[in-house]
């Protein structure tokens, strides 16, 4: 049974899909893979079949970066090296690497290629 609480997709709006994907490509240190759908073009985040949530940078006329409303937040091995690579890209950091309270792991945001406000989180 799936846990109705956990959700299964997010979707970060970008003006320059090529752009976003470099970039996260580059601060991620990973690869994305391009599907169109519909109106838009996708380039889908790394998931390996695994049953957790996944998503895409998103391209679509319907779209539009913003660094208002939802904050997804991507799960890495360690923020500060992602950290290191926005702050020497084309994104900028916004909430340092800050740990949460009993143990939860660390979390921080940055600004994107496209200008959206986007969080970090890893155990350590």
């Amino acid at each position: 049974m799936l846990n109705p609480n956990v959700p299964a997709w997010f979707e970060i709006p970008v003006a320059d899909l090529d752009r976003a994907q470099a970039f996260y490509e580059g601060i991620l240190d990973t690869t994305l893979a391009r599907e169109q759908i519909g109106e838009g073009e996708l380039a889908v985040f790394p998931y390996a079949g695994k049953p957790h949530a996944s998503g895409a940078l998103m391209a679509h006329p319907r779209m539009a970066p913003s660094t208002t409303g939802t904050t997804i937040c991507l799960s890495v091995d360690d923020v500060a090296p992602v950290l290191e690579r926005v702050a020497r890209g084309a994104g900028e950091v916004v909430i340092p690497r800050t740990p949460l309270r009993d143990g939860l792991g660390v979390f921080a945001q940055f600004l994107d290629s496209e200008g959206n406000r986007v969080g970090l989180w890893s155990r350590q």
